[in-house]
C-alpha cells in the first residue's frame, strides 16, 4: 500500500509541469523536453506490447488486429439495435465534458510527425509526410483537423477550456516532443505513428454515440476513414516501418517498439470515459464559480435560511446547496428540467441568470435534473452535417525557392498550420515538393 501511495505520488508530480510545457512547445522548441521525452521513454520500456518480434510480420498483424475491431464493432452495434444501452456516454453532459478533456490532444492532431517533413527529399519518408499532410488538410481549412475540431468545440459552446487534469496534456505533450526531436528520436517518431494510426473500436462507438446524442462526429468518423488498415494512415504506418528497419537492424527496431508504446502512458479513452461523474463534474463547476458569484445576490434571495452570498462564500458547501435547492423546491431530479424553476433561471436569452453558466455548464445542469429521465427529441446527427465552406482568401501561389523551405515548415509546427498563414505555407509545402494527394507528382 506504501509503495502504490508512494507511486502515485511520483505520478501526480511527474504530471504537475505537463500543461507548461505543453504551452512552452506550442509556441517553439523548449530547451528541456529532450531530456523529458527521454525520461518517458524509459517509462514506456518497461512496458508490453503486442507488436511481432519480426517487422515483415506487421501487415499479418495490422489485419488481425482490424479484423478483431470490426468484429467487436459489429457484436456492440447487435447489441444496441437489440435495445441495449449506450456503451460510453450516459447523455450529452458526459459526450461534452470528454471532447473538453482530450481537447489538447486532439489541438496538435499529427504534430508528431513535424520534424518528417525536413527529409522531403528522401523518397522513404513520404508516406510519413503524405499521413501528416493530411493531417492538416492538405492547406484546406474545412479539412484540417485542428480546426474540425475547434469548430466542434465552437458550435458546442465548449470552446473555452475548463481547468483539466495534468494528466490530459500528456498525450498532446508526447507529440509536439517528438514533433520537433524527429532526428534523435526518428525509430521513436515511427514507432508512436504506427501505434497511433491503427483504428481502435472506441473511436468507432465514440463516432456512434456522439451522433446519437445530436453531437456532429465528423471529425471523429473521418479517422474511421482515413485511418483504414487496407490503404489509410495505419497501412503506411506499416509500410513506413518495413522501409525504414529493412537495412537498421534490431536495435532501430526494438526503439520502434519503445515509440509504439509511448501511446499506453497516461491511460486509455475507455478509462477516461468511465470516469465521467455528472453531479462530481456539476459540484467542481459550482465550486469554481462560487467566488464570483458570493457578493453578487441580493440579501431577498434565501435558502433553508441562508442568503445565496452566504452559501456560496463557503468553501465545500456546494453538496448541501445542492441538496437544498431540491429540498425547497427549486429542483425536481429525475424529470423533465423544464417543470424546475432554478432552469428556468438559467435557461434562455431573457433568463435572470443568462450567461452565468455557458453551455457545457448548462449541459451538466440539464442532465443532471434529467436523472433518470429520458427526454424526446434526441436525433441522429449525420457526421459532417455542420461542417461548412471556409475558404483563404485567392491569392496566387508562388512556387517557393528551396532557401524558403524552413519557414514554410517553420509555420506547419504545432497547431500553428491551422492559422491563415499555416494553412498557406501547407498548400506552398505540397507545391514545392509535389507531395500532392496520390502521391508523389
Amino acid at each position: 500500500m506504501v509503495a502504490m501511495t508512494q507511486a502515485g505520488t511520483a505520478t501526480h508530480k511527474a504530471n504537475e509541469g505537463l500543461e507548461h510545457r505543453y504551452r512552452a512547445l506550442l509556441e517553439g522548441p523548449e530547451p528541456t523536453t529532450e531530456a523529458w521525452l527521454a525520461e518517458q521513454l524509459r517509462h514506456a520500456r518497461v512496458l508490453t506490447d503486442d507488436m511481432p518480434d519480426d517487422p515483415r510480420l506487421l501487415p499479418q498483424w495490422a489485419d488481425t488486429h482490424a479484423v478483431r475491431v470490426a468484429s467487436e464493432h459489429a457484436a456492440y452495434l447487435k447489441h444496441r439495435r437489440e435495445g441495449g444501452a449506450r456503451r460510453y456516454f450516459a447523455n450529452r453532459a458526459h459526450a461534452m465534458w470528454f471532447l473538453q478533456q482530450v481537447a489538447p490532444t486532439k489541438a496538435v492532431d499529427g504534430a508528431w510527425l513535424h520534424g518528417t517533413l525536413w527529409h522531403w527529399q528522401d523518397p522513404r519518408f513520404h508516406g510519413l509526410i503524405r499521413t501528416f499532410l493530411e493531417e492538416l488538410g492538405d492547406g484546406d481549412p474545412r479539412c484540417n483537423h485542428v480546426l474540425i475540431y475547434q469548430r466542434l468545440l465552437s458550435r458546442l459552446g465548449c470552446l473555452h477550456e475548463p481547468p483539466l487534469d495534468p494528466a490530459r496534456y500528456l498525450q498532446g505533450t508526447l507529440q509536439l516532443a517528438l514533433g520537433q526531436h524527429c532526428e534523435r528520436f526518428l525509430p521513436e517518431v515511427i514507432g508512436y505513428n504506427l501505434g497511433y494510426e491503427q483504428p481502435p473500436l472506441h473511436l468507432l462507438i465514440t463516432t456512434h454515440e456522439l451522433a446519437e446524442l445530436g453531437i456532429d462526429a465528423h471529425y471523429f468518423q473521418l479517422h474511421v476513414t482515413i485511418d483504414n488498415a487496407g490503404s489509410g494512415h495505419a497501412r503506411r504506418a506499416v509500410e513506413s516501418v518495413l522501409e525504414m528497419a529493412r537495412d537498421e537492424g534490431p536495435a532501430f527496431y526494438e526503439r520502434v517498439r519503445h515509440g509504439y508504446r509511448l501511446n499506453d502512458l497516461g491511460g486509455d479513452t475507455p478509462a477516461l470515459i468511465a470516469s465521467f461523474d455528472v453531479q462530481a463534474e456539476l459540484l467542481r463547476v459550482l465550486e469554481r464559480k462560487r467566488t464570483y458569484g458570493q457578493c453578487m445576490h441580493s440579501d431577498r434571495c434565501r435558502l433553508q435560511g441562508r442568503t445565496i452570498n452566504q452559501w456560496l462564500a463557503e468553501p465545500g458547501a456546494m453538496p448541501a446547496f445542492l441538496d437544498a435547492l431540491q429540498a425547497q423546491g427549486w429542483i425536481t431530479r429525475n424529470a423533465d428540467p423544464r417543470q424546475s424553476r432554478f432552469w428556468s433561471l438559467i435557461d434562455g436569452p431573457l433568463a435572470a441568470m443568462f450567461g452565468v453558466f455557458d453551455a457545457c455548464e448548462k449541459q451538466l445542469w440539464h442532465d443532471w435534473i434529467a436523472g433518470t429521465w429520458q427526454g424526446a427529441g434526441m436525433r441522429r446527427v449525420p457526421p459532417g452535417q455542420w461542417e461548412h465552406a471556409l475558404q483563404l482568401d485567392d491569392e496566387p501561389m508562388i512556387a517557393p525557392q528551396a532557401a524558403a523551405m524552413p519557414a514554410l515548415i517553420e509555420a506547419m509546427a504545432g497547431n500553428r498550420h491551422a492559422t491563415p498563414q499555416g494553412l498557406r505555407a501547407t498548400q506552398a509545402f505540397i507545391q514545392a515538393t509535389g507531395l500532392m494527394q496520390g502521391g508523389l507528382h
